[in-house]
């Protein structure tokens, strides 16, 4: 068994403005770090209307179609900017996610990491922001429990960002269980840990700037615990790097050696519990010697694992 990459160009060509951190040369440099290694590279797929209708309406979908300009760029809202290909590239975003979800359940692969861009976790239902306009890991949790029939999807978010769009999206979904850690206070200014879902679904771990390692382990081994408990059939991953001591977006103090850790408790919890069966999405990560170190241990580590 092997680990499969999903990535395509079409993620080059999502152009923010000058000065943006969700910037091309984070793929870029992303795919350089993982070059080397020894995956099953795969082509992102174009999602279909259906897949993104799991999470958001026809009319959100249209909206954003519409909203890509002619050329240079529009802008959506403070953050989250449009350029001519970016329709095209969000499309694959999702479809990466939602193709890595067939790939893994068909038994083809141990586990996939989809490296696309634009990231996905802060788009809600009917609301583009904080880079994103589709939300990757929520769409392809539906569509594990729509289209492959399970019955139980956990998924992990580990981006030093709230990921108010996935809980947004798996809010009232009481098939899936979304545990997420991030610092707080930070933008968007969500994930308290009163934030339950409406099925006591969401289980939020904020932590306060300067947190390191330890903070991180220490809020992480009890959630792992309630997830293993959950028994999910397929484990889906926001693997944001942004956490990191040297990213210039926030102030949580994690190290490459952090989040090999998160990664290798979340691959044992796999292992264990759902035959190794992990996806695992690119969110953030602004610091691009950062990004790619620790992304690269991240996709070593679902290497390892897969073997």
């Amino acid at each position: 068994m092997t680990t499969a990459l999903f990535t395509h160009a079409d993620a080059l060509d999502h152009v923010t403005p000058e000065g943006h951190p969700e910037r091309v040369a984070r793929i870029e440099h992303l795919l350089h770090a993982l070059a080397g290694l020894d995956l099953d590279r795969r082509s992102a797929p174009e999602v279909e209307e259906a897949q993104l209708r799991l999470c958001h309406p026809q009319r959100y979908i249209d909206r954003i179609r519409g909203g890509v300009p002619d050329s240079g760029n529009a802008q959506l809202d403070a953050d989250t900017w449009m350029s001519p290909g970016s329709f095209r590239a969000a499309s694959r975003a999702a479809g990466a996610a939602v193709a890595a979800v067939d790939a893994v359940l068909a038994g083809e692969v141990a586990n996939a990491f989809c490296a696309m861009r634009p990231p996905g976790h802060h788009a809600e239902t009917e609301t583009p922001m904080g880079f994103c306009f589709f939300g990757n890991v929520a769409i392809a949790a539906k569509h594990a429990l729509e289209t492959h029939g399970l019955s139980r999807v956990a998924v992990v978010d580990f981006d030093v960002h709230h990921g108010n769009g996935t809980q947004d999206l798996l809010w009232d979904e009481a098939r899936t269980l979304f545990i997420g850690s991030h610092q707080m206070p930070l933008w968007p200014g969500t994930g308290s840990a009163e934030e339950r879902g409406a099925h006591d679904n969401v289980q939020n771990l904020p932590l306060p700037p300067g947190s390191g390692g330890a903070e991180m382990r220490a809020a992480w081994t009890p959630a792992l615990s309630r997830m293993r408990a959950f028994r999910p059939e397929l484990l889906i991953i926001s693997a944001g790097f942004d956490a990191h001591q040297d990213d210039p977006l926030a102030q949580l103090e994690w190290t490459v050696e952090d989040f090999r850790w998160i990664t290798r408790e979340l691959c044992a919890l796999a292992a264990d519990e759902c035959g190794g069966r992990v996806v695992s999405c690119l969110e953030g990560g602004y610091d691009l010697g950062a990004l790619s170190d620790s992304g690269k241990a991240h996709v070593e580590l679902l290497m390892e694992a897969g073997r």
